[in-house]
């Protein structure tokens, strides 16, 4: 049996910058009026999991508040926590393409397309 330390200061996701720019740019451009974005992950793809970003108007119950400059928020989702803590999100140019990219070090596969990932 392994004994985890749990630090409730520590930072569990990290956001760059450059990340939080993006956010903060595509939350102006919702017309839905959302105020802060969703991370979580769900079943899929070719090796197990893919990343969920949503704009949403609030947090759910339990989810875990990352607040960034300018009033930007993100909702880490309570259930996604095990396989995302540790993660940081950049986002990234890469010739002429521009994306979010999730550095995540529970990560051990990802497939061929970039799509999933799996953390056995």
């Amino acid at each position: 049996m392994s004994v985890e330390s749990f630090d409730p200061q520590a930072v569990t996701v990290e956001i760059t910058d450059k990340a939080a720019a993006h956010f903060k740019k595509q939350l102006q451009a919702d017309s839905n009026g959302a105020r802060g974005v969703r991370l979580s992950i769900k079943e899929s793809g070719c090796t197990g999991y893919m990343y969920v970003l949503d704009l949403v108007p609030e947090a759910r119950d339990g989810d875990e508040i990352i607040h960034l400059a300018d009033g930007v928020e993100v909702y880490l989702d309570p259930a996604s926590l095990p396989v995302i803590r540790g993660t940081t999100i950049d986002f990234v140019t890469e010739g002429v393409n521009r994306q979010l990219a999730f550095l995540n070090p529970n990560a051990r596969d990802y497939c061929g397309c970039g799509e999933s990932f799996n953390i056995g």
